[in-house]
């Protein structure tokens, strides 16, 4: 897939990640906490965990979780609701007026399918979400989706490719597509 990130477990990359991983958990774990109110100290802490100052008219309501916090790319008038997570090692970016609901996972980084490579690299890709989307309480948005303009998705889609424009779509159910 165009943009597909695939680095080897335990190399330096690797390594340099897992210490990003653990400092953007003690800085989530501390906004998490901090009393509602306090907009300069979440300020403060948002700063730190993406590495610059929210863009104007952000919104943003904890609790909030990130495993890398620096290549979350969040536009003007980006609303995100509380609990939302963004696994952003390889990169998300948030449109303008983009509306996330509660509950919503963003995961750019998994694992090969195939068990002897499980353990030995990581996989994935970027997510683009383009302005004006809506994504619906409870979604999972997986690495390398594109979403289109105005798209929406349903509370609780599991979104595995690429969503047009003006679109909504819908649908979380498993479905068996291989054994070995």
């Amino acid at each position: 897939m165009p943009g597909e990130h695939l680095m080897r477990i335990h190399s330096p990359e690797f390594e340099a990640m897992s210490e990003r991983v653990l400092r953007a958990t003690e800085l989530t774990s501390r906004l998490n906490v901090l009393p509602f109110d306090d907009e300069a100290g979440k300020a403060e802490l948002f700063e730190r965990i993406l590495g610059r100052p929210l863009p104007p008219k952000v919104t943003i309501y904890p609790p909030f979780h990130t495993d890398h916090g620096l290549r979350l790319e969040l536009a003007e008038r980006v609303f995100i609701n509380q609990n939302c997570t963004f696994l952003d090692y390889a990169g998300i970016r948030l449109g303008e007026r983009v509306m996330v609901g509660p509950k919503v996972t963003f995961i750019t980084v998994g694992h090969p399918v195939d068990p002897g490579e499980r353990r030995e690299w990581l996989s994935g890709g970027p997510i683009d979400v383009a302005e004006n989307v809506w994504i619906g309480a409870g979604a999972t948005i997986l690495p390398g989706v594109s979403l289109g303009r105005d798209a929406v998705v349903a509370a609780g889609a599991v979104v595995a490719d690429d969503v047009p424009p003006a679109t909504l779509v819908t649908g979380g159910k498993a479905t068996v597509n291989r054994q070995w």
